[in-house]
């Protein structure tokens, strides 16, 4: 049931959600300094559904919950579905991911899914020599993805590309892909956590194969994707589902208007580096410091940032909502 708000709602911070992989580290240190529980831990989702709200009027409340309650406020739109369109994860891994692939927005709703996964991975650190696997090798099809699920030789079909921090690799839906170990990887995709795994090196995990191949497509648009460098941003990526800035605070910098009329649009803050403070128009200060995840509603007011160390920013922005129209 949707509750009215007294106020305009203000950007708050987001406490993460640990999340167990099998191709995870027992320890995340120096990444995240956070004492090991015995979990092996591949995930860090920094704006799933159920993370929790850390600071402001909404403090203590599941992010799920709020979409559902409030979504004009979140999204911008009269009309948005209530839910969060977007999942933003810190990937760690210390062995090989499963060969996967997700579905498009049209096949997972045809198996009862919300939407579809297109993704992309903003590369916060890597080894000298990591990769990632990123589509099929030119010449490759069908019947030879089929024989290589069968021989297990499906992994020398992939297109394996080496990554380097800054980088960012585009993953649309479709795109057969594996995250290989090396690299400390920002990933941001659609709030859906559909895959369909082809392939899994011997792990005694469930397959997917027939759904993985009526997902697959033999070319995609994935792979790395040129930034593009502005006054006082870089924009790494510009999609249908998501934007994604990276930017430096050293001092103090008030919000600037988004281009090409993208204000009035759900945005994330994630910090890489550094600490300081957001200050939300009217609200009281949130502290900043790195992994930090803070969201900003649509229709919160501007705010301004101040850095203590200089501060790395990524900014993630839903496109598909939003924009100033109600």
């Amino acid at each position: 049931m949707r509750v009215e708000l007294k106020d305009e709602p203000v950007p708050f911070l987001i406490t993460p959600e640990f999340v167990e992989r099998v191709w995870g580290f027992a320890d995340l240190r120096p990444w995240i300094d956070r004492e090991p529980d015995g979990r092996t831990i591949g995930e860090v989702w920094l704006s799933g559904d159920d993370c929790v709200a850390a600071s402001g009027p909404w403090a203590g409340r599941r992010i799920g919950d709020l979409f559902q309650q409030y979504p004009r406020e979140l999204l911008g739109n009269a009309t948005a579905e209530a839910a969060s369109p977007l999942l933003i994860k810190l990937i760690f891994a210390r062995e090989k991911l499963s060969v996967q692939v997700h579905p498009d927005d049209a096949m997972a709703r045809k198996y009862g899914a919300a939407r579809g996964k297109t993704e992309c991975w903003a590369v916060l650190q890597a080894e000298p020599d990591a990769t990632v696997a990123v589509g099929l090798r030119a010449g490759i099809t069908i019947a030879d993805v089929e024989r290589g699920i069968r021989e297990k030789t499906l992994e020398q079909m992939l297109e394996i590309v080496p990554v380097s921090k800054g980088e960012l690799i585009y993953v649309d839906a479709g795109t057969i892909h594996a995250i290989l170990p090396g690299s400390a990887l920002l990933e941001v995709q659609q709030n859906c956590d559909v895959t369909y795994r082809l392939y899994d090196y011997g792990r005694p995990r469930e397959l997917h194969v027939e759904k993985g191949l009526e997902a697959l497509r033999l070319r995609t648009e994935a792979g790395k994707v040129a930034p593009h460098a502005l006054q006082d941003r870089t924009v790494l990526i510009e999609k249908q589902y998501f934007r994604i800035e990276r930017m430096t605070v050293d001092g103090a910098r008030s919000q600037m208007q988004l281009e090409c009329g993208m204000s009035g649009r759900l945005n994330y803050i994630y910090v890489a580096k550094g600490t300081g403070s957001l200050q939300p128009k009217g609200a009281e200060s949130i502290a900043l410091s790195a992994q930090s995840m803070v969201l900003a509603p649509a229709r919160s007011g501007d705010y301004s940032l101040q850095s203590e160390e200089p501060l790395e920013i990524y900014r993630i922005i839903d496109m598909a909502h939003g924009g100033g129209g109600d």
